[in-house]
């Protein structure tokens, strides 16, 4: 593992969990399995390679408006990744994405018909309290996603930890691994996809925005072509605008004082497909010298985020480099926007999607890779049995 090398040490992985595995070989003794090493080629793990590598560019990037950007950097297209010591460093967006890889990885261990928000939840809890209490928690994280795991530590109800008027975009920015975790039917990847925003962000456009987030990466790892993804998600959000995942949220709707669960969720829906059409009108004339913040916003909460990487990742479906760049020159929250749109690029293209050198200098690859490494081969880390099986993400010719 690669650490922050500023940190006086300690990481926010949970001592003896899985992601303790530092080698293939380590992992195959805590699984009791075989896992195959060359599997990291797949877009399960080029997507969570994108994403990190989207958050460390835009790290430094962020709070920087377009004039600061160009004195500094020069174009968009010059912006390389920050490198020091060997290490591209990551900020919090990572870091709460390596939560939920670790958590979902728990949570699979009996196969994935074993997910389910009674396994799912106390995963999270675990992990997100763990990154509270990093060293490496140190990177400019949100208030939201403090005090919500500050309240989750002291044991009480998620929904009562919550933030329930937040939809920052801390709810979406570490959603893509529910995407990538194989052998999901529908109703899980959505409610995990809700839940895993839920237990910081209460607010209801954040759980729908963290579901569209989700089903955009699922969906290009599953061979959409980026000509039909708005499409598609426009498809899939007017189905669920009505579908409360009561399952997975609870009571969540009436303690934030809906008397109709149904049309709380709908509320966010709306505000996340409107954010789509942001994006769609933006690319009947498409201009890959503006600011994506102009297209969709500043990104700092969650629909703005998701449409803003969109926006970048549909400018350059082809070339995953150049939507990274894009993404992180931008006057808005920068590392949350670049993030998205790398998890984007990462999905489509798969493997080949990033320079190797940059894949070899980010913060914790060495702990992320044999964790997502099988997910590009269908399996789960079931304990008993075997390993879980789903279907594994295709590759476009």
């Amino acid at each position: 593992m690669l650490r922050n090398p500023s940190s006086a040490g300690g990481s926010h992985i949970v001592a003896g969990s899985l992601a303790e595995a530092e080698s293939i070989a380590v992992l195959d003794h805590l699984t009791g399995r075989k896992w195959r090493q060359d599997t990291i080629k797949g877009g399960a793990v080029a997507s969570i390679h994108g994403l990190a590598i989207g958050d460390a560019l835009g790290y430094p990037t962020e709070f920087l408006d377009l004039a600061a950007l160009t004195r500094r950097y020069g174009s968009w297209r010059q912006l390389e990744l920050p490198v020091q010591d060997g290490v591209a460093r990551v900020s919090d967006d990572t870091q709460m994405t390596l939560a939920v890889i670790e958590a979902l990885a728990e949570a699979s261990l009996d196969g994935v018909s074993a997910v389910t928000a009674a396994t799912v939840e106390p995963a999270l809890r675990k992990h997100f309290v763990a990154w509270l209490r990093s060293p490496d928690n140190n990177r400019a994280p949100g208030r939201t996603c403090l005090d919500a795991c500050a309240a989750l530590e002291r044991g009480v109800p998620w929904q009562e930890a919550t933030v329930l008027p937040s939809k920052g975009c801390g709810a979406n920015m570490r959603v893509a691994p529910v995407a990538l975790l194989p052998g999901l039917t529908a109703e899980q990847r959505a409610g995990t996809a809700q839940l895993q925003a839920a237990l910081t962000h209460g607010h209801p456009t954040a759980l729908a925005a963290s579901d569209l987030t989700a089903h955009a990466v699922w969906l290009l790892a599953h061979n959409c072509h980026p000509s039909e993804l708005l499409p598609r998600l426009r498809h899939y959000g007017r189905t669920a605008r009505r579908t409360y995942h009561g399952d997975w949220l609870g009571d969540l709707a009436q303690r934030a004082g809906a008397a109709d669960p149904a049309a709380f969720i709908a509320h966010g829906w709306d505000e996340t497909l409107a954010a789509l059409e942001s994006v769609a009108a933006a690319l009947a004339q498409p201009d890959p010298e503006r600011d994506p913040c102009e297209v969709a916003g500043g990104g700092w909460i969650a629909e703005e985020a998701l449409a803003a990487a969109l926006y970048c990742f549909l400018l350059f479906p082809e070339e995953p480099v150049a939507v990274v760049q894009r993404a992180a020159f931008s006057s808005g929250d920068s590392d949350s926007i670049a993030a998205l749109a790398g998890a984007f690029a990462g999905a489509s293209v798969g493997g080949p999607a990033w320079p190797a050198d940059w894949v070899r200098a980010l913060e914790y690859g060495d702990r992320v890779r044999p964790l997502v490494a099988p997910w590009d081969t269908g399996h789960t880390h079931a304990r008993w049995g075997g390993p879980g099986r789903g279907t594994a993400p295709g590759r476009r010719a």
